[in-house]
């Protein structure tokens, strides 16, 4: 009745949910050491490898399964996507470098161009600068 005159209410379970959290943070270190020790790695990492000895036949028959499967669905399988994703990178890069040899040749083209045209407009000026300078020289005699 105290309590209630106070504002708050007492809580019964209020002792059980303290003991839980101790019981618990206690647990937490107990595990936690027991986890970071060398025996521990040791003994998960052997019963991992025994695990995957023993699993290894069932995965290959069910390999078989789903390979015969997806031949009854006409269905690639994934080696086959696998070929030929690398197949299609394959395509890719030689088409990547066909554009890097498209794109030089093309410049190459473009500076030969425009030395050409240097040249026949340089010969075209030296040709009028000819005729004008007999002009005036003619001129004036």
């Amino acid at each position: 009745m105290a309590a209630e005159k106070e504002g708050t209410v007492a809580d019964p379970f209020e002792a059980f949910r303290k003991m839980r959290e101790t019981y618990l943070e206690g647990m937490s270190k107990v595990m936690i050491d027991a986890v970071n020790t060398e025996e521990y790695a040791k003994a998960s990492g052997a019963l991992l490898n025994n695990y995957l000895t023993l699993a290894a036949p069932f995965r290959e028959a069910v390999d078989k399964a789903m390979v015969m499967a997806l031949e009854q669905f006409s269905l690639p399988s994934r080696q086959q996507v696998t070929a030929l994703a690398e197949r299609f990178t394959n395509l890719e890069m030689r088409l990547d470098d066909l554009d890097a040899k498209l794109d030089r040749v093309v410049e190459l083209l473009s500076a030969a161009q425009t030395t050409t045209a240097d040249v026949s407009h340089g010969g075209r000026r030296a040709q009028a600068a000819g005729r004008k300078s007999r002009q005036t020289t003619s001129g004036k005699r």
